[in-house]
């Protein structure tokens, strides 16, 4: 059988698409994986058929966001039998998901898709303790559980010791659990990053030093970065308290990136997104603003001046949006 894989969205590997990829070439089937990225003018996208090659037998989409839409129309009109799946699929999921489909039969991850990826990718702990209203895990995943170990999520010798970690709320598996996941990072001299974020309003004085022993890294592996949110002006007082526990524990504030959602209360005023903003600029904290309504022009050019670095050099209000280098 012939099998395309395409990752709809995304910037980092798609583990659904990797579980499909491992589990079709075992029964010896071919298997193409694309991935979307916007193509240069007058140049193919990855979402269209490939019109000099055999057809294919079954085609898959995975897409993960809700503002993927447009993007998945298409792929739906240029792919009418395809199997959809992700959080971003909605109706057109029709109740498919790799772990019912493959469940527990395999969970091997094929990287060929994705030659250019060096770390190992994967999740040591599923769920969420927290019930956020705008999140899918906890409805998707449940309560937090612990689902595997460092060992098992490195791909071994010849790769390089970087573990990307994608668990949505690493301290919320028993505390035996997440210690024994500590140790296997530094017992074996690991980089990891951290990227779905660290609840800082959970943590404790223990998990701070935890995270303080560990070497804590950016999604390209370049710097030192922790990653957390602040989503809410009401969380300001315990949000800083679990940062004055990093720090005590050595985890400097410039180390800490806060994803800050916007957009999403309908109440929410500048005066506020502002407040937050600043709040975290003056405490050395590195913002990420996550904006909900993409309809939001306002609040799309404010994301890309604050993750561009230039609110360092520029005042908002003479932004350009077309400027899009970084002036850190």
């Amino acid at each position: 059988m012939r099998v395309r894989l395409t990752q709809i969205d995304g910037a980092l590997p798609n583990l659904a698409i990797m579980r499909l990829a491992s589990w079709h070439r075992e029964r010896g089937d071919e298997v193409v994986v694309t991935r979307h990225i916007e193509p240069q003018p007058g140049e193919p996208s990855a979402l269209e058929p490939d019109l000099f090659t055999a057809p294919y037998d079954r085609v898959y989409g995975s897409v993960l966001f809700d503002f993927s839409r447009e993007r998945l129309e298409r792929f739906r009109r240029l792919w009418p039998g395809a199997i959809i799946g992700g959080t971003g699929a909605g109706k057109y999921q029709l109740d498919f998901s790799v772990e019912r489909y493959l469940g527990t039969r395999h969970d091997h991850l094929d990287y060929s898709g994705y030659p250019d990826f060096e770390p190992s990718i994967g999740f040591t702990q599923r769920g969420c303790r927290l019930r956020c209203k705008f999140c899918v895990v906890p409805r998707k995943e449940g309560k937090p559980l612990s689902v595997g170990t460092v060992p098992e999520l490195w791909r071994g010798e010849g790769h390089p010791k970087k573990l990307h970690i994608l668990d949505n709320d690493f301290f919320g598996q028993p505390p035996a659990q997440w210690k024994a996941r500590i140790r296997e990072i530094i017992d074996g001299r690991f980089r990891v990053c951290l990227s779905q974020g660290i609840n800082v309003r959970l943590i404790d004085d223990e998990a701070a030093a935890a995270l303080a022993s560990i070497e804590y890294r950016n999604t390209k592996f370049t710097e030192r970065r922790l990653y957390t949110a602040w989503d809410n002006l009401k969380d300001e007082q315990v949000f800083f308290r679990g940062v004055e526990r990093l720090e005590r524990a050595g985890v400097k504030p410039r180390h800490i990136m806060a994803y800050m959602l916007i957009g999403y209360d309908r109440t929410e005023t500048w005066e506020r997104i502002w407040h937050r903003f600043n709040r975290m600029v003056e405490r050395g904290i590195e913002p990420y603003p996550m904006v909900y309504d993409r309809n939001r022009k306002d609040l799309r050019k404010f994301q890309r001046w604050v993750i561009t670095g230039l609110y360092r050099a520029v005042p908002f209000e003479n932004y350009d949006v077309s400027i899009k280098r970084s002036a850190a």
